[in-house]
């Protein structure tokens, strides 16, 4: 059976880090995460305290601050790198603020029980492990997402929904193609029009906005690893650097140059 996660978490990686916690965070497009043993945390944006154990995922910096325990809380925070920051698939996905209890992540006693143990602890090697750990977890926490049948919309639901995922997982590992809705349907094993209906109803945006949306992430990527933009254009599925920049600045209100220079980087070495 295919990975329906495996392909996005390779091209987007999820990283963490126990050493610098939420309020340590130095970029804006970091996001945090709690692991609360005992206790309860008070979030701004919440009228009631989560209590633990469980987790609480902020994908993005703007809670982070926002975030309190209360006295007594045994609570390990760490902060999350998503791979493209705020243009990265899965943090555009994930709800801005998610709290689970340990018991509503699918397979995960274990796996929390060891965090904690090692979370208090000042044994070798605590913070490699940790971090490893928590990105476990979040791999933990993708598949309830997707599992729970709780999703309204977006990209988790389109990937959680029997059919068009076979379609996304085509897409996400194939986006040089020259995808139709025709060959994106055939894919999913719908007509055109049921599934041009069930993808829009799913994700909120058409097969074609969609993939768009995907190769300028691509796109994005590419060019944060310095890569230069006609080859970024052949490997995500445009004909040459006028039509790239052209869907590009469509995507972001900015030329690819214009983009580079907005991130601090370097103009790529052709």
């Amino acid at each position: 059976m295919v990975d329906r996660l495996a392909v996005l978490l390779d091209r987007f990686r999820i990283t963490a880090d126990v050493d610098a916690g939420p309020g340590e965070v130095g970029g804006h497009d970091d996001g945090a995460l709690w692991l609360v043993a005992s206790g309860a945390l008070r979030v701004a944006a919440q009228s009631q305290p989560v209590v633990g154990p469980g987790l609480l995922l902020a994908p993005q910096r703007a809670l982070a601050d926002t975030v309190v325990a209360e006295p007594g809380t045994r609570v390990l925070a760490a902060r999350l790198r998503f791979e493209g920051g705020a243009d990265n698939p899965l943090v555009r996905a994930l709800p801005a603020v998610l709290w689970l209890p340990a018991d509503e992540v699918p397979s995960s006693a274990g796996l929390f029980a060891l965090v904690f143990e090692e979370a208090f602890d000042s044994r070798c090697g605590r913070t490699v492990l940790l971090d490893r750990l928590i990105e476990a977890l979040l791999v933990q926490v993708l598949r309830q997402q997707m599992e729970s049948g709780g999703l309204r919309g977006g990209l988790l639901a389109g990937m959680a929904h029997l059919r068009l995922r076979r379609a996304l997982v085509a897409l996400h590992e194939a986006p040089a193609r020259d995808w139709t809705l025709a060959s994106l349907a055939q894919a999913a094993g719908m007509s055109r029009s049921a599934f041009a209906q069930s993808f829009r109803e799913a994700l909120g945006q058409t097969p074609g906005q969609y993939l768009q949306d995907w190769r300028i992430a691509l796109a994005q990527r590419a060019l944060r690893r310095g890569r230069p933009l006609k080859v970024i254009a052949d490997e995500v599925g445009y004909g040459s650097e006028a039509a790239l920049s052209r869907a590009f600045k469509a995507r972001s209100g900015l030329s690819p140059r214009a983009w580079r220079q907005t991130m601090g980087l370097r103009d790529a070495v052709a």
